[in-house]
């Protein structure tokens, strides 16, 4: 059996299925005969001979049109999911839009020239989180390779994530971006050689598959020069896949899905209470890896999806917003009273800006996800965010939830992409109250880690809110703690502070945010660090803390990969030219 972890906090998906269990539920496709594209243009099998920077040796640049015919891949005889049963076929495939892009600003602040004494200083912090992650590397490599996840306490191994080598293949861009070739180039001979064939027993979720997956070949696809089509052939046996969990009577996709009873051909459909964020959020990714091969497949699937997004956001019970627990097998968006940004819906949101990012603005479909953006953005300003009381009167926002049009004053650390979200929102669409809201967000979160009682924050967490999003009087009591209630004390390695801190960096240039980083880091690293590697806390609000054997894939693919991009080179892995999928793994905007 498949053993699942999720993303979200435990507690918040027992709620949702309490919820759920009262709440009222109301032509086969034919590839192009395209040659397939070579898998063997690589210079990985001897890694002595990986330069140490730039792209590979023969490396070329990415399509910036998709290819015409559509590649088809080479499965090297390993199992092709195309050929499958196939119950309802897509007579017209939907097309990715093309033509000149749309004129935007840029995304990145224009950074001048760094004092020797500052270079020096972001060098050494830069080399201090590659220390970090080179030693989690080193006791992975040594003790738990291609295996899902190493234990870092026990020093074992385990398999959470289908048995594909979740932190290998979510490692790949992060130890190009890192400089670390040689290792990449081990890394990728190993993780081409997965098989993604139907031999898990059980249910796989088919959204972490595609974050971690698809994501992680297509981010080391692109940082690495689209170089080594086996990349971009395991981009697609991953994605063959996760394609098959589309085919439903109304193409909506099966987001807890058994490979094998799709290859027995039984027929599969949606489920009638599901999670927005699983039922709602390949768009990323299956855009990009439609305009790396032509193949409208991806692209066409997310699409359906995202037309049953818009032509719902105003019918759910907070308009603008869509519930956390959804209907797809109607598909009923409405039924649901529990909102927010945070967990079980954080990237359906994310994704918005960034698709129209990655389209380069172009045509009516850009221009529908720029629409559903300011919607989305608008209402969870009003229904969702909150000021906190607290003692120094920081001018910072959390971001909450509504319940039943009730707004809770609950944070998650999981929510703290918020603020990256509407900052970068903010920087494309030249909304300057997005930008100061994305400040604020991301700096709220800050406060909530430097005012805990380890310099890290909690999972979940409540805090007493201001009547309005302006400044309230508040006089805490002597020693007390800025969180009324800790519903969840843990830390699982997150990185959603660090990446809002780092675009925030990136968007503004200001230099306070790479010290807020190093504050975060050392808090996280002295806290974390085992024998072997780094793994996660019980109760950040007590001292000593007590960490657990897990070290999920987000740690390496992640957390260490935005506190090292926040102290490289601003042109490295700019936010003008690269997209980050909900996994940090950056696309090439065409």
């Amino acid at each position: 059996m498949f053993l699942r972890r999720y993303r979200w906090p435990i507690f918040l998906i027992v709620a949702l299925a309490f919820l759920a269990t009262i709440a009222p539920l109301s032509a086969r496709f034919a590839p192009s005969r395209s040659p397939t594209f070579p898998i063997n243009d690589h210079q990985y099998s001897d890694p002595s001979k990986t330069p140490s920077t730039g792209p590979i040796r023969g490396s070329h640049a990415c399509p910036t049109t998709p290819p015409t015919p559509a590649l088809n891949p080479d499965t090297q005889g390993r199992f092709d999911w195309r050929t499958i049963p196939r119950h309802y076929s897509v007579e017209q495939y939907s097309q990715l839009p093309l033509g000149q892009p749309s004129p935007r600003p840029s995304v990145q602040h224009t950074f001048g020239t760094e004092s020797m004494e500052a270079r020096n200083e972001t060098v050494l912090r830069k080399e201090a989180v590659r220390d970090v992650f080179q030693r989690c590397w080193k006791s992975y490599k040594d003790r738990a390779w291609t295996k899902d996840e190493l234990a870092p306490i026990s020093g074992g191994a385990r398999d959470t994530f289908g048995s594909w080598g979740a932190t290998l293949v979510d490692s790949l861009d992060t130890l190009w971006i890192m400089e670390m070739k040689q290792e990449f180039a081990v890394a990728v001979d190993a993780a081409v050689q997965i098989d993604f064939g139907p031999k898990i027993d059980g249910e796989i979720n088919v959204f972490e598959t595609i974050i971690r997956y698809l994501g992680g070949f297509l981010g080391a696809y692109d940082v690495s020069g689209c170089h080594d089509a086996r990349l971009l052939n395991k981009a697609i046996e991953v994605a063959d896949m996760a394609y098959a969990s589309f085919d439903t009577p109304n193409r909506m996709p099966v987001s807890r899905w058994s490979p094998k009873t799709a290859v027995n051909g039984e027929e599969q459909l949606p489920a009638e209470s599901v999670l927005i964020a699983e039922a709602a959020s390949a768009s990323v990714e299956f855009t990009r890896l439609s305009q790396l091969t032509g193949d409208m497949r991806y692209f066409d699937a997310i699409s359906r999806v995202t037309d049953v997004l818009d032509k719902q956001q105003g019918l759910t019970k907070l308009p603008g917003m869509w519930p956390i627990s959804v209907n797809m097998r109607k598909p009923d968006l409405t039924f649901d009273g529990f909102f927010g940004l945070g967990a079980m819906a954080d990237s359906v949101y994310e994704y918005l800006p960034k698709m129209h990012q990655l389209l380069n603005g172009i045509g009516p479909v850009a221009a529908q996800y720029h629409k559903m953006y300011e919607y989305a953005m608008s209402t969870a300003i009003t229904h969702t965010l909150f000021r906190p009381m607290v003692h120094d009167k920081a001018d910072i926002l959390i971001a909450g939830g509504s319940v039943n049009g009730e707004r809770n004053a609950k944070g998650q650390h999981l929510v703290c992409f918020a603020g990256g979200m509407f900052a970068l929102g903010g920087r494309l669409f030249e909304n300057s109250t997005h930008i100061d809201i994305g400040r604020k967000i991301s700096e709220g979160c800050a406060w909530t880690y430097k005012n805990a009682p380890n310099g890290i924050m909690p999972e979940v967490f409540s805090m007493t809110p201001c009547p309005t999003l302006s400044a309230c009087d508040y006089t805490p009591q002597p020693g007390s703690s800025p969180f009324t209630d800790v519903g969840d004390g843990r830390y699982v390695l997150r990185p959603e502070a660090i990446e809002s801190i780092f675009y925030m960096y990136r968007i503004t240039g200001e230099s306070k945010y790479q010290d807020i980083a190093w504050e975060m880091f050392q808090a996280i690293s002295t806290h974390t660090r085992t024998e072997f590697a780094n793994a996660a806390i019980g109760d950040v609000m007590k001292t000593p803390v007590e960490k657990y054997d897990s070290m999920e894939s987000f740690w390496l693919s992640e957390t260490l990969k935005y506190f090292y991009l926040i102290f490289s080179d601003p042109d490295e892995i700019s936010l003008d030219t690269f997209v980050f999928n909900t996994e940090a793994h950056p696309f090439s905007i065409p």
